[in-house]
Formats: structure tokens, C-alpha cells, sequence
């Protein structure tokens, strides 16, 4: 049985990629400091012999007993309400805890993907983004903890695989939503959906013009699933290229819960990209992925998965505002 490590493991994504490779009958082990994760996201692999899980901060020293073949590096914060609120552990993860992780593929002779993000394109002065475009990012603006802790996670991993050899992957995910988002973490679509079901109005920052390009979570885990077990050591663009503006895509969340909310309109956040769109030509090429889920369909999904919630858990607020960001 072929043993994986997944970091971030109690979050979103990483809690759906656990369940894949439990899936594919491999041997998981979780890892997550539970600052942004929640074990209710794995609570139901805790009883699987071929699942165990670490309470640990991969920004210091990791250490994995026995073999290991293959790492998944997803602990970050991934929404701009946490890393504006822990700037500080987002940018160790990227580095620190990015070197510590490449150290260990290094020691196991282990194969690594890192999850890169379509943040490290910035405000985008290119559309769609391919992955030759360098980016436009404010290295020193709120959202630069991350852009940033991203791009150096990239370079790292470059330098490890050219000069230590190790078989390394990069994956930019764009936007991705799902069931087990949080729903007050500050992306657009838990943000939507929350102020939809607790019948406040939709907030949008800035005139809505702004665009984003949402992918479904089992589509993005396939392409990761691809990416891995692919000869390709450069960066991939993993997302869905059906590009709506937030204004359109707040119209779409309105029909599909079947409230009557008005729209609300604030000031853009600083440093707000205005366009996110992949260009998926390389995924295509190289992996043979691309999204198979409707948007629509996804998103019906998502909200089943928030109408589950119980009152009090609607009416929990972890912040008000940054509710139109749409980070991956």
C-alpha cells in the first residue's frame, strides 16, 4: 500500500484529497495545526486502518516514520480574512513550511506537489492567465502575504527539484468552491450562500464587474490527481474557464436559493484582482483534464451542503466584511 502524507488536511481541499487517495486505497496520513482546518472535515476517516492523522505545524520541523512515497502540501490559510488576520503563519507555511516539507521528500525519495494558486498572477494584466505570464502582484499590499509566500513556495520547489533532483509538481488552483467551505471564511460563494440563507441582502465590493471563474471541487481534485502522477514538473493552471463577472454571479446565487435579497454595493478591497480566468491549455495537453461540472450544477451541491448547517451555525460570524473576495 502506497503511503501519501496530505498537509492541510482538515481543510477544504485537503480533506477532499484525503478522501480520494483513501479511495485509490492508499495509505493517508493527515496533517493539519487545525488553525483554518476543522476535524469535522475527516471525522469519518478516523476509523480507517489505513488513515491516521497529525496535530502539527508543518512550519516546524515534520518528521514521518518509515516510508513514504508521495506529500501533498495544501496547509495554508487560502481566504483573505485569515491572512489578513495571520499574516505572519501564511507566509512561514509558504516558506518555512514548504522547506521543511521539500527536506522530507528529500529524505523519503518521495514525490511532492505543491499547491501553488492563480494569486501568484496578481491583478492580472493578462486574460486569460496562462502559466508563461509572470504576474502582477503588490509585494507589499494586504494580500502580498500570500501572493508572495506562494510565489517563493514555487522557486523553492524549482530549486529542489534542479539541484537535489526531486520529483516535484506544481499545481496554481484557481477558485474552487464546494461542500466543507467555511462558510464565514470570506469567499464569495459561503458568503453568497450564508447571506442568502439568513436572508440578509448580497454584498458585492467594488460595481461587480469584477470576474472570477469557479471550479468544483471533484474537478479540481482530479486534475491534482492527474498532475501527481504526470511527468510534468512545471506549473499547471487546475480551474474552470467559465468566467462570470460577481454582479451576474450574485443574480445566479439569488435564483438558484429562490430568495428575494437586494444587492448591496461597498468599496473594492485594495489589490482586488479584477479578472481571474485560466487558461487551461496545458492541463488539456499534458494531464487530458478539464471540468466536467456545471456551475450550476456544483453550486446546487454547495448549497446543500450550507442548508445542513443548524441556525446557530448560519448566524456565527467570523467577520463582516471582505465578503465578494473569491480567493482559491
Amino acid at each position: 500500500m502506497k503511503k501519501v502524507l496530505i498537509t492541510g488536511a482538515a481543510g477544504f481541499l485537503g480533506s477532499h484529497l484525503c478522501d480520494r487517495f483513501i479511495k485509490e486505497s492508499f495509505h493517508v496520513i493527515g496533517m493539519d495545526n487545525l488553525i483554518t482546518g476543522d476535524l469535522k472535515n475527516i471525522e469519518h476517516l478516523f476509523k480507517l486502518s489505513n488513515f491516521e492523522f497529525y496535530n502539527h505545524d508543518v512550519s516546524k520541523f515534520v518528521h514521518v516514520p518509515g516510508e513514504l512515497d508521495y506529500i501533498l502540501h495544501f496547509a495554508s490559510p487560502a481566504s483573505p480574512i485569515d491572512y489578513l488576520k495571520i499574516p505572519i503563519q501564511t507566509l512561514k507555511v509558504g516558506s518555512l513550511g514548504t522547506h521543511n516539507l521539500l527536506g522530507l521528500a528529500k529524505e523519503k525519495n518521495a514525490r511532492i506537489l505543491i499547491a501553488s494558486t492563480s494569486e501568484v498572477y496578481g491583478d492580472p494584466l493578462v486574460h486569460p492567465q496562462n502559466e508563461d505570464y509572470y504576474g502582477n502582484v503588490n509585494t507589499i499590499g494586504p494580500r502580498g502575504v500570500y501572493d508572495e509566500a506562494k510565489r517563493f513556495q514555487e522557486s523553492i520547489t524549482m530549486a529542489y527539484h534542479t539541484y537535489h533532483g526531486i520529483e516535484t509538481r506544481i499545481v496554481r488552483i484557481f477558485n474552487t468552491y464546494g461542500p466543507r467551505m467555511r462558510l464565514n471564511d470570506g469567499r464569495v460563494v459561503p458568503a453568497f450562500i450564508g447571506q442568502s440563507l439568513r436572508g440578509e441582502d448580497l454584498t458585492i465590493f467594488g460595481d461587480g464587474s469584477q470576474t472570477r471563474s469557479f471550479c468544483y471541487v471533484d474537478d479540481l481534485v482530479e486534475g491534482i490527481y492527474r498532475l501527481l502522477f504526470s511527468d510534468y514538473v512545471y506549473p499547471v493552471n487546475i480551474g474552470n474557464p467559465d468566467e462570470i463577472s460577481i454582479k451576474d454571479f450574485a443574480k445566479e446565487i439569488i435564483e438558484l436559493t429562490g430568495t428575494d435579497q437586494k444587492v448591496v454595493y461597498k468599496p473594492l478591497p485594495k489589490n482586488d484582482p479584477l479578472q481571474r480566468q485560466p487558461d487551461i491549455t496545458r492541463a488539456k495537453e499534458i494531464i487530458g483534464w478539464e471540468p466536467v461540472v456545471p456551475r450550476r450544477e456544483g453550486m446546487k451541491k454547495t448549497l446543500e451542503y450550507f442548508k445542513s448547517f443548524s441556525k446557530e451555525d448560519l448566524n456565527k460570524r467570523e467577520h463582516k466584511d471582505f465578503s465578494s473576495y473569491s480567493q482559491s
